[in-house]
């Protein structure tokens, strides 16, 4: 496969998912207002701050309004991490691989970027926005499934999900950094029902949790923690992404599992390798944000090599694990 159309359906794929996370954490804060205890306000400068895009937001809006937040982090077209942006940006890749791509994944990416475009200018993201970010979810649930349904599992699809997993594995951790961000006040909080509230909040903003309580029940943060990130089985807990992310990558370059020959190949293996064996206790010795920040830097790395090793003009360096 050609790399110009391999780099083109990896991004259209990271870019969809980015647009449904921002919809994620959007979606989320809204929710969660309804069920503020009195006295408390709500905050909306940590969505901004977990997406790192808070210099920007502050040199262009000031103030972290409810209506200035969603309109940067949804319609605004000069934040290339918006939903519009996103979405954009995924429908001009999906663009150029036409012929690679199924007619189906064509005509549903090409709704979904209409029905975000088209909201933009209209009273319902103002008047429903909890409905809108729900469609928002919905419309790349769809995306997915019609990819998996109609678009032959080689190397297209495999750089497909390599992207998704990517993206979805660094998004994890950032929903999961919203409870240091937004929902640590203070540390009188911890045990508290407010407390539980907000580990609610970042469940229900990785829909998981449902699934979270068939599998413990009662609500712990050690146990949320452990869920978000460790879990092999939940498909948007970090582990899995990876275990996932590197099935695809070993798919394209035909690399054995336990061996590697790229850069990408090696990253991707050292992370997979650590999340098998961490135990939620390394995470809170760590620290939470510091074991996120570690994480997200490592799949940027990962990002990088998969960029090194298939997308860059010059030859990837051929690496040994001899």
């Amino acid at each position: 496969m050609l790399s110009r159309v391999a780099d083109s359906i990896y991004w259209m794929s990271r870019q969809i998912e980015r647009a449904e996370n921002v919809a994620r954490f959007v979606g989320v804060n809204l929710h969660m207002r309804l069920d503020l205890p009195p006295g408390v306000t709500e905050q909306w400068m940590p969505l901004v701050i977990t997406t790192g895009d808070d210099a920007a937001f502050s040199e262009r809006y000031g103030a972290a309004t409810r209506e200035n937040v969603i309109q940067f982090l949804t319609f605004d077209t000069d934040n290339p991490n918006s939903i519009l942006s996103c979405l954009r940006a995924a429908r001009e890749n999906a663009r150029g691989v036409r012929e690679i791509i199924s007619s189906e994944m064509w005509e549903q990416l090409n709704k979904f970027y209409l029905m975000v475009r088209d909201t933009a200018g209209s009273a319902r993201a103002r008047e429903l926005p909890e409905a809108f970010f729900a469609d928002v979810r919905m419309a790349s649930h769809l995306f997915v499934g019609v990819s998996d349904a109609t678009m032959s599992h080689g190397e297209g699809w495999n750089f497909a999900r390599l992207g998704r997993m990517i993206e979805r594995a660094d998004k994890t951790t950032r929903i999961l950094d919203m409870k240091y961000f937004i929902l640590l006040p203070s540390l009188s909080d911890v045990g508290t029902p407010f407390d539980d509230l907000q580990w609610s909040a970042v469940l229900r903003a990785a829909s998981a949790l449902e699934m979270y309580r068939k599998r413990y029940g009662r609500l712990t943060w050690e146990h949320v923690i452990d869920f978000l990130l460790l879990d092999h089985d939940f498909p948007r807990a970090v582990h899995h992404c990876v275990i996932h992310a590197q099935q695809s990558l070993h798919a394209i370059t035909g690399t054995p599992f336990g061996t590697f020959r790229s850069i990408a190949d090696r990253r991707m293996g050292q992370l997979r390798s650590d999340l098998d064996f961490a135990m939620v206790e390394d995470v809170i010795g760590t620290g939470l944000h510091e074991y996120l920040d570690s994480i997200q830097v490592r799949l940027n790395g990962i990002a990088e090599g998969v960029f090194e090793t298939f997308f860059a003009m010059r030859p990837a360096p051929v690496l040994s694990a001899a």
